[in-house]
């Protein structure tokens, strides 16, 4: 795996909580339908290869199942299916990413099902890390930690731990049903 640095020019003002994140920071990040993404690398258990899961009735259709991870039974959510991308069929590059998800009951383990992995990004200064832009109620980006500007791309910073809330996903995915019973209905 490579190790990319950074060595962007601050630009816009920083939010306070940004001022306070440490400098260094490592990110490892993948790709999802041809976007980048990251997430903080100390939240990173392993990377594991696609293995089929055993599937659980009446999960959201983006909880693609749970795996046995040494003795230990972790959910397995599709990212794709999560932020309402297609679905497409599993490569030999697809992986899953195990994380450690902070909640309020206390650490819970998930594995995210991304298209592949990138690299390590190192970020030098945390003031390179941008806002994610306000798009009002239409567009939720409460689990976007920033973005970062490369040569080759924007880079999107994931907060684990409210992308992967259980709470948050059966929420969504109430939403979702109800949505598609609405249009099934008015049609």
């Amino acid at each position: 795996m490579e190790t990319r640095t950074t060595d962007l020019a601050p630009v816009g003002k920083r939010s306070p909580q940004r001022e306070a994140v440490a400098e260094n920071l490592q990110y490892l990040t993948f790709n999802l339908a041809g976007e980048s993404y990251g997430v903080d690398i100390l939240k990173v258990q392993e990377i594991r290869g696609w293995m089929p899961v055993t599937k659980v009735p009446n999960a959201p259709v983006f909880i693609r199942g749970v795996m046995n991870l040494r003795g230990a039974i972790v959910p397995v959510v599709d990212l794709r299916l999560r932020f309402g991308l297609e679905s497409v069929e599993y490569t030999k590059t697809t992986v899953v990413i195990v994380v450690t998800v902070h909640a309020d009951q206390g650490d819970r383990v998930i594995g995210m099902v991304v298209d592949g992995v990138s690299d390590v990004l190192n970020i030098n200064n945390a003031s390179d890390i941008k806002e994610a832009p306000n798009f009002g109620s239409s567009v939720s980006t409460e689990f976007i930690n920033g973005l970062v500007a490369l040569d080759s791309g924007m880079v999107m910073l994931l907060d684990v731990d409210r992308l992967l809330s259980v709470e948050e996903m059966f929420s969504l995915e109430t939403i979702r049903n109800s949505n598609a019973r609405a249009i099934a209905h008015a049609s």
